[in-house]
């Protein structure tokens, strides 16, 4: 995990081709007088993110004779960047400055790195993500240094069709970005086009956050997450009348983007284009589409569906999933030895059954020398129904693999003892803003802190929680698996039972699909702020993008019967991945979501505070 940015100023955004009524936007360039927040205050919420390095390097772009020409300063040293800025001011050249950040958490590569990275030709790239395939790259590869030097290949198009001094057989950077399969966010400057690049995975597993120029703040922004000063607290937790903040950061939507520096319109008013660009990978598009095929069963497909989920011999669809995720979860589950602890990957652990099936696999793909993490948050101590679960849970994990060591990670909280906390959710939630988005956020930055407690064994037995004694424990895993996408994808939520009622299979399908096309804006990007604010990485094994392919092209009504009662046709298809796994209890377990085992007891005092 790491956390990225970009700070363009000075010149003026043309986003006619993004925004119907771009006016406003366009028509801004001067500098702001007063700006919300500094690059400092950017640079210290991106290295919460990435602990091991932080790096900025900032380029002044000029015109020369009708061309575009670029300085760039190797980070920030004052007297330079004062000195570059007056030559250019008396020569009448100074068109604005793009300053990159690059904060690093290491989790792949032998050799330590700093970004931005800047290669022989000028180019430079922050990258925050992982290549889990589509390019090659070994395990002792870092990814970011292997794309920088793919990226560098790259043709100068701004167009898929290419155009004629495109050398054959050169990609594009939309073409090359759509081959990359993992979750991704990069910012990247092309120095032989004079644009930059920047985008989001199809999915949005990886949070970007942009600020369009405005009247309050005339300055294009990119960042992995919103520095405190700029908050947006004209939300419904909050009274206060400032609704110019609303829309201050936005989630920036899944694609590939470009914003070109063309010298011929930057005669007096300098102005840069962003264009939009779309995926080349037609099976990338059919993920975004969602379209399923088979949607409503006939009377033969459910009696074959009786059939085919005989318990001794397992469906063969049941284990086409089964096989599939178990891909997924190893792929998640490769470091290299920098940094490396006794559990180097943890679980988000409910005792649930997504947690319970990416537990069980994870064990059976991780080295068994290492330990295995479960962390668990409780605001009702040993009485919340997650905590309940959870030892439950890993009582069930100890039986399936007894030779893993299992370490529960209690952590416990008192919400009226999180005031500070709180405020500072608050922060990494924007620009989500609902008392939900808070609930859940609270839970994961909890949860992703690993600061808790594990039972140790007394006489030898840990099942038997009477007979133990809990001892002070801090989690060092730096790689989370999470279960997002599991819900979405098999019909695991409250409201997808409502809609079968109401709209039977068709309804159903839509709801899901609803679901899945809006997870990047409603949950992925505050999961992985609230995540990564703790130095750890969030990964996703249920979306992966062979796994999403795979439940796509099953039948809906093997993925799930939702006229069951619930903890039987809600997620059937995972009910018997369970099975298979031999989790028997976590099979029937009944679906909670997370913010309803969270409860906010907030007086109106508190309100106001918030």
């Amino acid at each position: 995990m790491c956390g990225i940015a970009l700070i363009l100023s000075g010149v003026r955004i043309d986003l006619s081709s993004l925004i119907v009524d771009a006016t406003a936007y366009s028509s801004l360039h001067q500098e702001s007088e007063t700006l919300l927040f500094s690059v400092d205050d950017i640079k210290a919420a991106l290295r919460k993110r990435g602990p091991d390095s932080l790096g900025v390097k900032s380029i002044y772009l000029h015109v020369h004779e009708g061309m575009i020409l670029r300085s760039l300063v190797e980070g920030e040293d004052p007297t330079k960047l004062s000195y570059l800025k007056n030559e250019l001011i008396l020569n009448n050249s100074l068109v604005g400055r793009a300053l990159f950040v690059g904060a690093t958490l290491q989790l792949r590569g032998v050799n330590p790195i700093t970004q931005p990275l800047v290669d022989k030709s000028g180019n430079i790239l922050v990258y925050n993500g992982e290549v889990f395939g589509g390019i090659k790259l070994s395990n002792d590869n870092n990814d970011a240094e292997v794309l920088i030097e793919s990226l560098s290949k790259c043709c100068n198009c701004l167009s898929h069709d290419h155009d004629g001094t495109c050398f054959p057989g050169k990609y594009s950077v939309p073409e090359f970005l759509s081959k990359i399969k993992g979750p991704w966010t990069l910012i990247y400057w092309q120095e032989s086009s004079k644009t930059i690049w920047f985008g989001r995975d199809a999915l949005g597993r990886r949070s970007l956050l942009i600020h369009w120029p405005n009247i309050k703040d005339s300055r294009l922004m990119l960042s992995s997450v919103a520095p405190p000063f700029a908050t947006n607290e004209s939300s419904d937790i909050r009274y206060e009348d400032e609704s110019w903040k609303k829309h201050f950061w936005e989630e920036l939507p899944c694609a590939v983007y470009s914003l070109s520096t063309n010298a011929s319109k930057m005669d007096e008013n300098p102005v840069c284009e962003v264009k939009r660009h779309d995926w080349r990978d037609p099976l990338l598009q059919e993920l975004i589409k969602w379209d399923r095929s088979l949607v409503e069963p006939t009377p033969e497909n459910i009696i074959e569906v009786h059939k085919s989920l005989s318990i001794e011999q397992g469906g063969h669809l049941q284990q086409e999933v089964l096989a599939a995720l178990k891909e997924s979860v190893r792929r998640r589950t490769i470091f290299s030895g920098i940094h490396l602890c006794n559990s180097p990957v943890a679980v988000l652990f409910s005792g649930g059954l997504d947690s319970m099936i990416l537990a069980a696999l994870l064990d059976e793909c991780l080295d068994p020398k290492y330990e295995i993490d479960l962390l668990n948050v409780s605001f009702d101590g040993q009485l919340a129904p997650d905590r309940i679960s959870a030892r439950a849970g890993v009582n069930e994990l100890r039986k399936v693999a007894p030779f893993r060591r299992w370490n529960l990670v209690e952590i416990d909280a008192e919400l009226s003892k999180l005031t500070l906390e709180t405020k500072h959710v608050m922060s990494l939630i924007n620009p989500s803003n609902t008392y939900m988005d808070l609930n859940i956020g609270i839970a994961l930055w909890l949860a992703a802190g690993g600061d808790g407690w594990v039972s140790e064994e007394i006489d030898g037995n840990t099942n038997n929680y009477s007979e133990y004694h809990r001892v002070k424990y801090k989690s060092k895993s730096r790689i989370l698996l999470v279960g997002s996408g599991a819900d979405e994808q098999c019909a695991g939520y409250g409201r997808h039972k409502t809609k079968f009622k109401q709209s039977s299979w068709d309804g159903l399908n839509e709801e899901m699909k609803l679901d899945m096309q809006r997870i990047w804006k409603r949950n992925l990007g505050r999961d992985d702020r609230c995540i990564a604010d703790n130095g750890k990485e969030a990964r996703f094994p249920f979306l992966d993008e062979d796994v999403v392919r795979l439940l796509l092209n099953i039948p809906l009504w093997e993925i799930a019967d939702l006229g069951q009662p619930s903890g039987v046709g809600d997620k059937k298809i995972l009910r018997e991945v369970a099975r298979m796994l031999h989790l028997q209890g976590a099979a029937v377990m009944p679906k909670r979501a997370i913010q309803a085992c969270i409860l906010l007891s907030i007086t109106k005092k508190q309100r106001i505070f918030l």
